[in-house]
């Protein structure tokens, strides 16, 4: 059985990781403060490139991220992201700006696998 913290204080640790690194980061969407799924966006403003990844669940309640779209600008990831939030009200949205492009996930990342 894995055990996860509240969204809240997960996504208060992730935006003190990025700070301790150097990067800006700042909830944009607050949702449920306990259960929400969190979406967490990456500008690299040296490329002008944007990353958006996805939480999700193994069978055995391991969490992973993975990119949800396939969009590279901030307005197709906005756009997918307020597609998202129409459908998930509780939805977190996390953006990390970073000049390395880092963003400062502990948990597993599948990259460059997007599904849309």
């Amino acid at each position: 059985m894995v055990l996860l913290l509240s969204t809240d204080i997960w996504v208060s640790a992730l935006i003190r990781r990025a700070e301790l690194a150097g990067a800006f980061a700042v909830v944009a969407r607050k949702g449920d403060a306990r259960a929400g799924a969190v979406l967490v966006k990456v500008f690299n403003p040296r490329a002008r490139e944007a990353r958006l990844y996805g939480e999700a669940l193994r069978g055995d309640g391991e969490r992973f991220w993975m990119q949800p779209s396939s969009g590279k600008t901030e307005q197709d990831l906005d756009a997918y992201i307020a597609r998202v939030a129409k459908i998930d009200p509780d939805v977190w949205v996390v953006e990390i700006e970073d000049v390395e492009g880092r963003h400062f996930l502990v948990e597993p990342v599948e990259k460059d696998q997007p599904t849309t």
